[in-house]
């Protein structure tokens, strides 16, 4: 009986002593915050945007998609527990890769990655957000009060307000913040349904984005670059086919275009550079507008 009663003070004791988790603990039950801390630890050739994508998926869907965004020259797959023998020799490699990696639990020893990982940039943007989302501040409702009624004072009667004509107040408009330009990058699909300016576009700064455009102040562009803060205008035609009347007119057109969307990056803190295929529509562009900073990317039409 005291053995007995020994184990039931000691059982008592230890339940005390559990210190329960807080609610402002960041939750780990979130699939999209793990799939993100999950994939994090593998090496991207894409940044990790396919992951970031998908993250929202189960794990197993996230592995099945973005397999072909991994780097497979640093990953060694192995089936120690033999659950993932693949019958067909033809997708053998494949078929291990994705049966080992979207397991629930790797077995230590099933994947192997050479080389330090370096987190994908879109995956530390992702996880960033997270982080900054955990730590604002809890904001609590406030309870709505109603003022009561103010008793005039029995010694002091109210004046009068003057009466004028009815004209709105004059003084300076306030800005709401709403009103200004955002300049976050916010990708939104491409404007035009050109492929081979869209090509250029995503390889050649190379896009942050691909397969997408980035506004930034209000204004669209073809493509932020990775990596730095640089703002790309993208010109795939052959400007040097055109009759001397016509490269005129178009140059005239894409000075107007050009400034106003330097203007826009400078005014966010982003550099700005314009992209041509040829070397004539660099140099005419530049004997009308110096300042611009152009380069020949020499993309096919």
């Amino acid at each position: 009986m005291r053995l007995r009663a020994c184990i039931a003070l000691l059982l008592f004791l230890s339940a005390c002593t559990t210190t329960p988790p807080t609610p402002r603990e960041p939750s780990a039950r979130d699939p999209r915050l793990a799939n993100l801390q999950r994939a994090a630890t593998l090496p991207w050739t894409d940044g990790g945007r396919c992951a970031v994508h998908e993250a929202s998926a189960p794990w197993s869907v996230l592995v099945e998609r973005c397999f072909h965004a991994l780097d497979h020259d640093r990953i060694e797959f192995h089936d120690p527990t033999g659950q993932c023998a693949v019958a067909s020799a033809g997708a053998a490699a494949v078929g291990l890769g994705v049966c080992v990696l979207a397991a629930p639990e790797i077995v230590v020893g099933a994947v192997l990655v050479a080389g330090v990982v370096v987190v994908g940039f879109a995956i530390k943007e992702a996880l960033d957000a997270y982080a900054l989302d955990m730590g604002r501040p809890e904001v609590r409702p406030v309870p709505e009060t109603t003022p009561a009624p103010q008793k005039p004072s029995p010694k002091k009667r109210p004046k009068p307000e003057p009466k004028g004509p009815d004209f709105p107040p004059v003084g300076p408009t306030e800005v709401t913040e709403s009103a200004r330009p955002r300049c976050e990058p916010v990708p939104v699909p491409h404007e035009g349904e050109d492929d081979a300016h869209n090509k250029c576009a995503d390889q050649f700064p190379p896009n942050r984005y691909p397969g997408m455009d980035v506004l930034v102040g209000g204004v669209s562009f073809d493509a932020l670059q990775v990596g730095v803060r640089v703002l790309w205008e993208i010109k795939t035609h052959r400007f040097d086919t055109y009759p001397d009347f016509v490269q005129g007119q178009e140059i005239e057109k894409e000075i107007k275009q050009l400034r106003k969307e330097r203007d826009a990056a400078l005014a966010c803190g982003y550099d700005f550079v314009v992209g041509v295929s040829t070397e004539a529509h660099k140099k005419a562009l530049e004997r009308a507008e110096p300042t611009l900073k152009i380069v020949v990317t020499g993309c096919p039409r």
